[in-house]
């Protein structure tokens, strides 16, 4: 979970993500014009109830909404852990600072938003885009739903048989052509 600025029509917002390290989904996000300790509870708690039985570990950096007193209690209320990054280092967050960067480059600074309801529509078809669309290199060059909803094996045999009938083909046209 990572909070990043935006600058939207000559005004800065916030955006807050939270991100699913095994699968690099986008589990839920917000814009907003804060981003206090309070609305990072309501942020997490509506990712949380999209996937009511997981019990996440939180890795975040040491910003004050994640620092505070009552953000700590609620982490243990909900029954999660809480892992802090190193100060100064936020390549110890590298996969969400990674997909902050990747959505101011490919989608916010590429398009002209005026508002800030423009930029959560657009913001959304993104997101969208980068869970069920975009392939990534880190997970095997799938999607991030498809490695969320566990089909990642599945793709992989798929493709492992299509491979093994190219070779056969291949072989078989070789001798073909030497005979």
């Amino acid at each position: 979970m990572d909070v990043s600025y935006l600058n939207i029509g000559c005004t800065f917002y916030f955006m807050c993500s939270v991100l699913d390290g095994c699968s690099r989904s986008i589990v839920h996000w917000e814009i907003r014009e804060k981003m206090e300790e309070v609305d990072i509870e309501v942020i997490l708690q509506r990712a949380r109830e999209k996937f009511p039985d997981a019990k996440p570990r939180i890795i975040t950096d040491n910003g004050p909404q994640f620092i505070s007193r009552d953000f700590k209690e609620f982490i243990r209320i909900a029954g999660m852990t809480h892992v802090k990054t190193s100060p100064y280092y936020p390549q110890s967050n590298g996969k969400i600072e990674r997909y902050h960067r990747t959505i101011k480059g490919d989608c916010i600074r590429e398009k002209h938003i005026e508002t800030v309801e423009d930029a959560r529509r657009i913001v959304a078809e993104y997101v969208k885009y980068y869970n069920e669309v975009r392939l990534h290199s880190a997970i095997g060059y799938v999607t991030p739903q498809t490695k969320l909803l566990g089909k990642g094996r599945e793709v992989f045999a798929n493709r492992d048989q299509k491979l093994e009938a190219a070779r056969e083909a291949r072989r078989l046209r070789r001798q073909q052509q030497a005979a």
